[in-house]
């Protein structure tokens, strides 16, 4: 499914370097569990989109290739599933659910979609499209944001109905979504970014990069 999404721009110079994009070990990589992070941060270079992690829980922005890096749930984003038909697609009433909300919690992880690093006018309609391919893991992953009203406006992914699922980005933006995870344990998500030249229409793509998030009970 596609789910475009139309992003808030965010403040803020965007600095750092790439680590290198070769997978890593879980005993080498770094463990992200508070602030600001932009989970799928987008990048264009040499003819190839590119994936990063953009940590900047420091205060200064750090990019991480997204196997760099182990992204954790803390025991304090558990919580249940509300008793409301608007979100029966993390479950039923009264289940556990663990979420990194899409408002900023300082004890948790914010986890975002960062594209601020596109340029405009080098990706035709200046879009990107981020494809969730696949998930392994004990439980579900829901990708949503909030209508004004604080209920479920948009669901960008939802393993429950079956992946793929894709979110388009704009150049330019920056946005924060909330991310649901119906089981405690380590969940594998792969994802592709793609694209077309505005120039002349020619497909562009990312590597098929492996996100891990850690759900601590």
């Amino acid at each position: 499914m596609r789910h475009p999404v139309r992003l808030l721009m965010a403040a803020g110079v965007m600095v750092g370097t790439l680590i290198t994009a070769t997978p890593v070990q879980a005993a080498d990589q770094v463990v992200l569990s508070k602030g600001h992070v932009d989970v799928v941060g987008v990048g264009y270079e040499d003819g190839e989109l590119q994936l990063a992690v953009h940590d900047e829980s420091s205060g200064d922005e750090v990019e991480y290739a997204p196997e760099s890096v182990r992204l954790h749930a803390l025991p304090a984003a558990r919580t249940t599933v509300p008793d409301d038909p608007a979100y029966a697609f993390l479950g039923d009433a009264g289940d556990k659910v663990w979420i990194l909300p899409e408002t900023q919690n300082p004890d948790l992880l914010w986890a975002g979609f960062g594209a601020e690093e596109l340029e405009s006018g080098v990706l035709r309609d200046d879009t990107v499209d981020a494809e969730f391919l696949s998930l392994q893991g004990p439980g579900k992953l829901a990708v949503y944001t909030d209508d004004v009203f604080g209920s479920p406006g948009s669901v960008l992914v939802d393993s429950g109905d079956g992946l793929p699922d894709t979110v388009t980005l704009h150049a330019g933006d920056h946005t924060h979504a909330n991310w649901a995870f119906t089981a405690a344990g380590t969940y594998k998500i792969r994802v592709k970014l793609c694209g077309h030249l505005a120039a002349n229409g020619q497909p562009v793509h990312s590597r098929t990069a492996t996100y891990t998030f850690k759900v601590l009970n």
